[in-house]
């Protein structure tokens, strides 16, 4: 057993290791289980989401996996963050940096204690690839298990979720609908535990991570509370000690060309711009070198298949009840799309676990075929230009647009320009510019969940762009370009940026620029001094000393 006691056995082997054995047996363990591999089962619960509040029931039937496959199960927590409560308060700003806690924190314990293997159960959108980059950091055998989506909401016959209210948030202030309707949405929208219904940034990424290889197939389309996901817990527990007996580590699964199926599918599905930043930082802890623009190189020759929110008709738990992604993925592989030969977690290829897989139902109409695509190419558009030397990131969907040309009307914080906007000050034709708000700058990358459903329940999601040097929720939609590098704090153009300034964005091209001359910019940013750090002291300030550009996935190491 000592081949796959690798860790444990320094741990709890040998006269010497009599203390470590007496801690151990006060948490539980027998004689026996002194002869098992260790696996450790990172549980992400936390009272302060739905997206999390029902996984440590979860962890405990993924413990039971690992138990009733010869393991023994030690079950730990990570840190979790809301981004739904914090969005659009000073709050949001430690959610990216959440990811970084996360990532360290599984990485310090299962180093520490010395566990074999491990899975890691997540729910919302940071748990999920800083669960990923230490798996790839630690280089142990481990599955990666999708907490699952919530069920919609219902108001007034219609399904609703968190972004119908922030919706809601801009109708109420554009005096669409009273007091009492906006209280209704608020009340119905989250009806239980599970992540943000649509394809925003949780369902993105789980989808994305069971592209990749590293969660057991439809991990990534169950509902949270359901038999299904009970299930696909206590097999990512046994999957663990077969990895472990097969020698198989994440490294061996996450290559360059998974990395290009993660890609794949969450183009197909229409997913988040989020992706643009985690994927990169989880190659980056893998060793493999994926940047911005293998986006675009994949996105080229990938159709947007998927009709579902926030630019859709449809929610997941409607995916999930037509069979998930497993047969999406079906239709790329047949198509060429998909690199089948990859390893996954378990112990066979892509090719291999979608043998038998079924189609969909005829008549369905969440995906679409490849004759008749919701956008013949991909929706992440990779932008350049005098904005953006170092790349930006626009989720067009083909319902926007291709090109949009105004004046700018510059903020240097979300809230300003959320009051600007609630306060009617936003006119057609604007181009909001809301910058300061980078990876340091911020610090910490706020989303923009906020501004862009004000100006979608204030009815101008065609007549106005938004820009920023943060990003964007998985929910949000309309003309928006985010992740604009180098940040304005930086130095980077757009804090040169001054009120009335054209500015242009174009997808087709996939530029970004400003009607000014190379040598105006020029004079202005040698003008420009950069502000003074918003925080000196705490973790903040930590992670604006030590995060890379968003065009590099926003890592601190």
């Amino acid at each position: 057993m000592n081949n796959i006691r690798k860790y444990s056995s320094l741990v709890t082997d040998g006269y010497d290791r009599a203390p470590s054995r007496a801690m151990l047996r006060a948490v539980g363990f027998k004689d026996e289980d002194f002869k098992k591999p260790q696996i450790g089962v990172a549980s992400t619960w936390a009272e302060v989401t739905p997206c999390n509040i029902h996984i440590n029931e979860l962890a405990k039937h993924a413990a039971s996996g690992v138990n009733g496959a010869g393991g023994k199960a030690v079950t730990f927590n990570t840190i979790t963050v809301s981004d739904g409560i914090s969005m659009g308060s000073e709050g949001m700003k430690y959610s990216l940096v959440s990811r970084e806690v996360i990532a360290d924190s599984i990485e310090t314990v299962v180093g520490c204690e010395g566990f074999d293997g491990f899975v890691a159960i997540g729910g919302c959108d940071k748990n999920m690839p800083g669960s990923l980059m230490a798996m790839a950091r630690l280089n142990r055998p481990s599955v990666f298990v999708y907490g699952g989506t919530i069920m919609p909401g219902c108001y007034k016959g219609k399904n609703a979720d968190i972004v119908s209210v922030f919706e809601a948030v801009g109708q109420f202030a554009a005096h669409k609908i009273s007091e009492e309707e906006l209280k209704g949405v608020e009340t119905c929208a989250i009806p239980g535990p599970g992540s943000c219904g649509g394809m925003y940034t949780a369902n993105t990424m789980a989808s994305a991570i069971e592209a990749l290889g590293m969660s057991l197939p439809n991990s990534s389309a169950q509902a949270a509370i359901s038999k299904e996901k009970e299930v696909d817990c206590r097999r990512a527990g046994e999957a663990v000690l077969h990895l472990l007996k097969s020698g198989i580590c994440p490294r061996d699964i996450m290559t360059k060309r998974a990395f290009e199926n993660a890609i794949t599918v969450l183009t197909a599905l229409g997913g988040s711009t989020n992706a643009v930043l985690h994927l990169p930082a989880m190659a980056h802890a893998a060793g493999i070198k994926l940047g911005i623009d293998d986006f675009t190189r994949v996105g080229r020759r990938v159709p947007v298949l998927a009709d579902l929110k926030p630019s859709g008709r449809f929610v997941m738990a409607e995916l999930v009840a037509i069979g998930g992604i497993v047969p999406l993925m079906k239709m790329l592989l047949d198509k060429g799309l998909l690199h089948g030969d990859c390893l996954t977690v378990t112990g066979k290829t892509i090719k291999e676990n979608l043998k038998d897989a079924k189609p969909y139902p005829a008549g369905q109409e969440i995906i679409r075929s490849f004759d008749s695509p919701i956008k013949k190419e991909g929706h992440l558009v990779i932008l350049y230009g005098n904005l953006a030397a170092e790349g930006a990131v626009a989720k067009i969907t083909g319902k926007e647009g291709m090109s949009f040309s105004g004046k700018a009307k510059v903020f240097d914080s979300e809230e300003s320009a959320l009051k600007a906007i609630l306060s009617d000050k936003i006119k057609k034709g604007d181009v909001i510019v809301i910058r300061y708000e980078g990876p340091r700058g911020g610090p910490g990358m706020r989303e923009m969940l906020s501004p862009t459903s004000a100006i979608m329940g204030r009815g101008l999601g065609k007549d106005v762009a938004l820009i920023t040097d943060g990003r964007f929720s998985g929910g949000s939609h309309g003309f928006v370009v985010g992740h604009i590098t180098p940040e304005a704090y930086t130095g980077g153009a757009l804090a040169i940026v001054n009120n009335g300034d054209t500015i242009t964005i174009d997808a087709s091209k996939r530029q970004i620029n400003l009607g000014l001359s190379a040598a105006e910019i020029k004079r202005r940013l040698k003008k420009w001094t950069a502000p003074k750090p918003k925080y000196t002291r705490g973790v903040l300030a930590k992670y604006a000393k030590l995060v890379s550009s968003a065009s590099e996935g926003a890592v601190t190491d």
